[in-house]
């Protein structure tokens, strides 16, 4: 060993490794092998690896197979990385073997070094890694993963969100504003109406996630390599899934064919699917906050957003809706990262799909985005139609062209191109009266 590096041995040879690091030869190889984004596996998918690591020396150690002391000890730093601890440790980067081995093998590598500072001969693959292979890990971790930013971020932020617009909505049940189709000027709606379709849409969104989610939540733990469960005691799987759940107070399940979830990933491409959806939802909204902010002298005006920093470095004064923009640029991402996992559901090669740290990586900064997008959102002339029935479309028309061209109020023109009582045309055209429910 130098001053600055250690030699450690894998089965191709020596490798040196940094002094203090916590990784071992096989993490220090795929450093060397990908220096291809410097972007490492997010955050939230490296806690939910070290629960796995967890769950799975729980079950080991219940089934006998696993020393009771290097067991907890591989527990107590497992729970060291859970807490957000040694996160420097996981550098690989995401653009790596497609079944994640590498990444596993650095969890398992970094728990072993960790727990040896017990005074305990805690071996990466023998103790780490026992009963498990990467194939199973890592599309497990993907869906723990995926999950728990859900259920702890997402969908709060979300019920977040839609609570804010229908709290908007009651405080503005009175208020009319002019609908709109085809951008142009058609009957009036009330504020309410509009804001509680955005609910609405919302919940359809959330629907989705939610049924998503529950498709999630069932795991292949316990198929090993290939899915046969190889290597594996009796038992395992069913004892891992305890574990979680009782670590997470979760409802987790076993896939009744744990093949699928190693050579497809169906699961992750449903959500991120969904995610989908609910980022094409949030850009109806941010573009429909937007126009009706316009202005405020020559645009629509019809609402004023919180004014958050000056807009512009020359014109003084002006004032951009830029959380809306954050916004429906969330929403593009999000969009573009569902193609990504698209693409890679295709790659399950017969029994392994081979592109999942990507499915992960790009479903969990779906997830992180949209959380924290839809955190901040929530923070922050032609009423002629109406005597259609009574005028006919065709005088209806001339007195709206007439009123627009002549810049005059819509009442004017009718009293003056028709013969119906002033009191009867105010009534016909009263905005409340036109928004209906």
């Amino acid at each position: 060993m130098t001053d600055s590096f250690r030699t450690e041995s894998d089965s191709i040879g020596p490798v040196l490794i940094p002094s203090e690091a916590l990784w071992g030869a096989q993490t220090q190889r795929a450093i060397e092998n990908f220096p291809i984004s410097g972007q490492p596996m997010p955050a939230e998918f490296i806690a939910a690896l070290a629960l796995v690591k967890s769950a799975c020396a729980h079950a080991n150690r219940a089934l006998g197979v696993l020393p009771v002391d290097i067991g907890q000890a591989i527990i107590a730093a497992s729970a060291e990385i859970m807490a957000g601890h040694h996160g420097d440790a996981f550098p690989i980067d995401v653009y790596q073997t497609g079944s994640g081995t590498s990444t596993n093998m650095n969890a398992n590598e970094v728990i072993a070094n960790l727990a040896a500072k017990a005074g305990l001969a805690v071996h990466p693959n023998d103790h780490v890694n026992m009963s498990q292979s990467s194939n199973d890990v890592i599309p497990t971790t993907i869906r723990v993963s995926a999950v728990e930013l859900a259920c702890h971020q997402l969908l709060p932020a979300l019920l977040h969100l839609i609570a804010t617009l229908e709290r908007k909505a009651t405080a503005l049940a009175g208020q009319t504003k002019m609908g709109r189709t085809h951008l142009m000027d058609a009957l009036p709606i009330r504020f309410d109406q509009s804001l509680m379709a955005y609910v609405d849409q919302l919940l359809g969104a959330k629907l989705g996630i939610e049924q998503a989610l529950e498709r999630m939540r069932a795991l292949p733990q316990g198929g090993t390599a290939v899915g046969t469960g190889v290597n594996a005691p009796e038992g395992f799987a069913q004892a891992f899934v305890v574990a979680l759940n009782q670590a997470t107070r979760g409802s987790y399940r076993l896939m009744p064919w744990a093949f699928a979830g190693l050579s497809a990933q169906d699961e992750p491409v449903a959500l991120s699917a969904a995610l989908r959806g609910l980022a094409i939802v949030l850009t109806k909204i941010a573009n429909d906050l937007r126009l009706m902010n316009s202005g405020p002298l020559a645009g629509l005006s019809e609402i004023s957003l919180p004014d958050l920093q000056p807009g512009s470095s020359i014109m003084p004064g002006k004032v951009n809706p830029v959380v809306p923009e954050a916004v429906a640029m969330v929403a593009a991402q999000v969009q573009g990262l569902d193609l990504s996992v698209a693409l890679a559901g295709q790659s399950g090669l017969f029994e392994l799909n081979v592109m999942l740290p990507l499915i992960a990586n790009n479903v969990l900064q779906s997830l992180s985005l949209l959380s924290n997008a839809m955190r901040t959102l929530g923070m922050n002339p032609i009423l002629v139609t109406a005597l259609n029935p009574v005028i006919g479309y065709e005088l209806g028309a001339k007195i709206a062209k007439r009123a627009y061209r002549e810049q005059r109020a819509i009442l004017d023109v009718a009293l003056e191109m028709t013969d119906i009582p002033e009191a009867e045309l105010k009534r016909l055209l009263d905005p409340i009266r036109l928004t209906g429910q």
